[in-house]
C-alpha cells in the first residue's frame, strides 16, 4: 500500500531533535515525527509523478508529515481547478495546525491562475466556525489575493470575522502586515478605523513594525496606531 510505503520512508528519515523543536512550535499537536519540510516536498514531488491520485484518495492519514505531503500533492499534481477543489474539500477538515495550513497554502499556485474560482471556493471557509478552516482562507488571501483587484474584498471579509481563536487572530495580523507592504494606503485606512479586537489589531501593528521591508520612519508612524 502506498500509505505504508510512504510512512516507512518517513520514519527512516525522521530527525528526533527536529521533532522536539517543531513540536514546541505546534502546541497541542502530538502527531509530528520529525521530518523537515524540504524532504516532505521531495516526497510529494515524486508522488506527483507516479501515485498522485492514489495518495490523494487516502482518508486515514494521521501523521503531521502525511498531511503535509497530501496537501502539497494537491498543489503539485496536474489537476484541473475542479479536481483541486474536490481534493481540498476532503483535505481542509484534516488541518489541525498552523504549520500544515501555511505550508499547503503556499503550494496552491493554481489560485494565481484561477483567482475567481478559488475566491468563490474560499467563501465556504472564511465564514466557518472552525479555527483552521478560517485560517486556511486567510492565508490563501495573503498568498494570492493582495492585489488591486481583490484587496477591497479581502479587507471586507476580514471585517466580518468575529473570532477569539488564536490562529485566526494571528493569521489576520500576519495578513495585514503583508498587506501593508503590498497595498499600503488601503491597509493604513483600515488600520486607522476597524473593529478588530485589540489583541489582533496590536499584533498587526507589531508585525508591521518588525518587518524589514518597512522603513524606520514608517515604523514610528505605525506605532502611533497602537491601542492602549
Amino acid at each position: 500500500m502506498i500509505k505504508e510505503e510512504i510512512r516507512q520512508k518517513l520514519y527512516k528519515i525522521q530527525d528526533l531533535k527536529y521533532k522536539q523543536f517543531h513540536s514546541s512550535l505546534c502546541p497541542n499537536v502530538d502527531n509530528i515525527i520529525g521530518v523537515r519540510v524540504p524532504k516532505l516536498r521531495m516526497i510529494a514531488k515524486e508522488l506527483a509523478k507516479t501515485n498522485s491520485k492514489e495518495y490523494l484518495e487516502l482518508e486515514d492519514i494521521t501523521l503531521y508529515e502525511e498531511k503535509v505531503i497530501q496537501g502539497l500533492l494537491i498543489g503539485m499534481s496536474k489537476l484541473s481547478i475542479e479536481e483541486t477543489k474536490k481534493y481540498l474539500e476532503k483535505f481542509i477538515p484534516k488541518i489541525d495546525s498552523w504549520a500544515v495550513c501555511d505550508v499547503v497554502c503556499s503550494s496552491l499556485k493554481i489560485a494565481s491562475k484561477f483567482q475567481k474560482e478559488m475566491w468563490d471556493f474560499l467563501e465556504n471557509y472564511i465564514n466557518s466556525k472552525e479555527e483552521f478552516e478560517v485560517r486556511f482562507a486567510l492565508v490563501m488571501y495573503l498568498d494570492y489575493y493582495l492585489n488591486d483587484k481583490y484587496i477591497d474584498n479581502v479587507i471586507q471579509n476580514i471585517s466580518k470575522i468575529k473570532s477569539d481563536k488564536y490562529y485566526v487572530q494571528m493569521a489576520i495580523a500576519w495578513l495585514l502586515s503583508v498587506s501593508y507592504i503590498k497595498q499600503k494606503e488601503k491597509t493604513l485606512k483600515y488600520l486607522r478605523n476597524n473593529k478588530l479586537d485589540d489583541f489582533t489589531h496590536n499584533k498587526a501593528i507589531q508585525k508591521i513594525i518588525e518587518s524589514y521591508r518597512v522603513s524606520n520612519k514608517e515604523k514610528e508612524f505605525v506605532k502611533t496606531l497602537r491601542r492602549r
